[in-house]
């Protein structure tokens, strides 16, 4: 798929927490037009981040904000205190609506925690614990629809877990989109070219 094909593809993200902000991350980075949905009922903010890799320590709302800006930087529209009422299929896509208006996307990403509501209306297939039934891609039996986080998990509710799902989820979609295996491997130059003098020393 050419990259003007890669730039045509959109993606929504319901959900801002961990795993939502985390596939919004890899799909806005990649060049993919990126929209995520965020109302803020994450329960980072009631968190400390002690067992993140990577991360001594870190307030869980401190790691929001982190998170925020950097899926912000590299170019997702975050619609922040915007609630998705329903997802339904449309065409090749699926239509979002909200309560200020309904917008269209290619794929969609359900990171909306242990509420399952809106893949519960959109049909997708359940497993016997009640969670949303997905592959290690975290696609639904939907084509085009993927379920992160504790959607996908009866209780492995860590934000390290979240994280990952959201990078498969978004790993895959840009698979999806570009017709073959996508790896998102940056190298130090790629940091120095894109961040410069912001680098951390």
């Amino acid at each position: 798929m050419s990259d003007e094909a890669t730039a045509d593809a959109s993606v929504i993200v319901v959900g801002g927490g961990p795993a939502g902000l985390s596939a919004a991350l890899f799909t806005a980075k990649n060049g993919l037009e990126t929209t995520v949905f965020d109302t803020d009922g994450t329960w980072m903010h009631k968190a400390h981040l002690f067992n993140y890799l990577g991360i001594g320590s870190v307030g869980g709302s401190e790691f929001m904000a982190t998170a925020r800006q950097q899926v912000e930087d590299f170019g997702a529209d975050r619609r922040q205190g915007e609630e998705v009422t329903a997802v339904s299929e449309s065409g090749d896509g699926f239509a979002v609506e909200t309560d200020d208006g309904e917008y269209e996307a290619d794929f969609v990403v359900l990171a909306t925690g242990a509420n399952r509501d809106i893949a519960e209306d959109l049909g997708v297939d359940f497993a016997e614990d009640g969670t949303v039934d997905v592959g290690v891609e975290m696609e639904t039996s939907l084509e085009g629809v993927y379920a992160t986080g504790a959607m996908v998990r009866a209780e492995e509710w860590q934000a390290t877990i979240a994280v990952g799902d959201g990078a498969a989820a978004g790993l895959n979609i840009l698979s999806a989109v570009k017709g073959e295996h996508y790896h998102d491997f940056d190298v130090p130059a790629d940091a120095e070219r894109l961040f410069g003098e912001q680098l951390a020393e």
